[in-house]
């Protein structure tokens, strides 16, 4: 059992730092690094995977807030609509961060051109930023523990003896957060291999990962606390995202055989 510690802000003098997009920031900025190394060791275009990585950040961060204003607490802001804009009082949500992310990388592809097959090597390596940007930002979540689980026994839960009912308590921050290292580390080992034989598999198979194990993790969500995730008809919103994600994959991968068994003959 981990013993329980919050960590919400750091006092520099009269400046008052947020763990949370502190942490947040470091895990952008260690994504971005490692995307950049990687352009360079697959020789791809850094100026391109720089911008990529920046629309990313920046749909990331939009989609995060609209999506979290819209699906777990509209009856708040129909009240207090001006505190949309208050990003500093946290709230985001991680669906709407992979949503506004794409968009944002497909309006940069269409702006500027880029054909389907140029751009799988840059999402491989794009992807393997950002699950180690993903990896180090939830720990900041982990700091604050905005994501309280079930009662638990597990021994990474951590003691929540503050929350009734007492006890250990899984804390999906931190379990994202190893997800998101797992991810890094074992498709960082088989890039090399994955990219040689087809480039786009490092992103297709990670994304794939993720959505399936962020689907049973959210099972594990409080549902006896005071404040607990929104769910629709009975799931969380990124269960429905993980579902709808993978029902939109599987069907794309469908449409690319087909149009590659085609070609072949």
């Amino acid at each position: 059992m981990i013993p329980y510690f919050k960590l919400t802000s750091i006092a520099l003098g009269p400046i008052q730092i947020q763990v949370w997009g502190l942490v947040v920031s470091f895990g952008i900025i260690a994504g971005v690094a490692v995307v950049y190394l990687l352009a360079k060791k697959y020789a791809l275009s850094t100026n391109v995977v720089l911008d990529m990585a920046i629309w990313a950040v920046i749909g990331g961060l939009i989609g995060g807030r609209i999506f979290f204003v819209l699906f777990y607490s509209p009856d708040y802001f129909l009240q207090y609509p001006l505190d949309i804009f208050k990003f500093w009082q946290g709230g985001a949500s991680s669906l709407g961060g992979f949503v506004g992310a794409f968009v944002a990388v497909w309006i940069y592809l269409k702006k500027y051109h880029f054909s389907f097959n140029e751009i799988l090597p840059y999402l491989d390596i794009l992807s393997l930023g950002l699950w180690l940007g993903w990896g180090i930002g939830r720990i900041g979540c982990f700091f604050i523990h905005d994501h309280i689980g079930k009662l638990s026994n597990f021994f990474l839960a951590v003691d929540f003896s503050f929350v009734v009912p007492y006890g250990a308590r899984h804390d999906l921050g931190l379990y994202d957060s190893l997800l998101g290292f797992l991810l890094f580390i074992v498709f960082i080992l088989l890039s090399k291999k994955l990219i040689r034989l087809w480039a786009g598999l490092v992103a297709f198979w990670s994304f794939v990962c993720y959505a399936i194990v962020r689907f049973f993790l959210d099972f594990l969500r409080a549902t006896d606390l005071d404040y607990i995730d929104a769910r629709y008809a009975g799931l969380t919103p990124a269960q429905w995202g993980s579902i709808i994600f993978l029902a939109s994959i599987l069907t794309l991968s469908l449409f690319w055989n087909k149009i590659m068994s085609a070609k072949e003959k």
